[in-house]
């Protein structure tokens, strides 16, 4: 359940395992409780189980439902740096023309392929340490030339681009951060998978202790948790899965760049 783990396997395959597991435990619950149940005889037992597979299942909720709720979290703010740093490029490229006609056109060069850097980084299978280099290259340049204008001329136009190219790089880490840094710590995860281990292992030993099998309740339980756990999961990888963080803010700047260009 490491980090690299959860990232590198493949959602389907994420899910496949995680109905194994479940159905695994509540299996292994069934063999203990008919073990119980054929050499103890202890009548007691079955009605004594009951509120601890209630608690249980309402100890699983609210994990479940915290673990969701930092996913979803860490997903929106993913959304917003998208077109937070889509702003700021973009006014930044604006501004560059303040800054003259020699190091202008060379800002906007460089912001637009900074913008063709950002965008192919985030598709799926995007070469992030190569991005994060040419990334902080770029800033390099950016602030020499921003740096070098306002030597020059200093003025309220030259602190403008300052301020700009100051907000790109900021706003460089706070998404660097977001995309890969936040995520669900490894510890939760495996606390999720120890309480839902525990809860459907009980869940079968209510079940093994009743003497029926009664699979029609047990197989459903398994599903939804795997469907809800999946989509943690798929929450919690910005790059790979189903749910994606949309990249149009930026796809748009640069088309409007490229359009420049020409």
């Amino acid at each position: 359940m490491g980090r690299y783990f959860l990232e590198t396997m493949p959602i389907a395959g994420a899910y496949l395992c995680i109905v194994v597991l479940i159905l695994a435990a509540c299996e292994a619950g069934i063999l203990i409780g008919r073990h119980h149940r054929r050499t103890r005889q202890d009548e007691g037992a079955l009605p004594s189980v009951g509120p601890m597979v209630g608690g249980l299942l309402g100890m699983l909720a609210f994990v479940l439902a915290f673990t969701f709720s930092m996913a979803s979290t860490h997903h929106g703010a993913r959304k917003q740096d998208v077109l937070t740093e889509a702003i700021h490029i973009g006014t930044a490229y604006l501004r560059a023309d303040l800054v003259g006609d020699v190091r202008g056109p060379q800002i906007k060069r460089l912001l637009g392929e900074y913008v063709d850097v950002r965008v192919q980084a985030a598709q799926p299978g995007g070469d992030i340490q190569a991005a994060l280099k040419r990334s902080l290259e770029i800033h390099d340049q950016l602030w020499s030339l921003a740096s070098s204008a306002a030597l020059e001329h200093p003025g309220a136009n030259t602190a403008l681009v300052i301020g700009s190219i100051n907000e790109i790089i900021d706003m460089h880490e706070r998404r660097y951060n977001d995309a890969i840094r936040a995520r669900i710590p490894g510890t939760i995860w495996l606390g999720l998978a120890a309480i839902a281990v525990v809860t459907m292992a009980t869940l079968g030993l209510q079940v093994g202790l009743s003497g029926k099998r009664r699979l029609v309740g047990i197989v459903p339980i398994a599903f939804a948790f795997a469907v809800l756990a999946t989509l943690i999961l798929d929450l919690n990888r910005p790059q790979g899965g189903f749910i994606t963080v949309s990249q149009q803010a930026m796809l748009d700047l640069q088309t409007r760049t490229n359009a420049a260009k020409k």
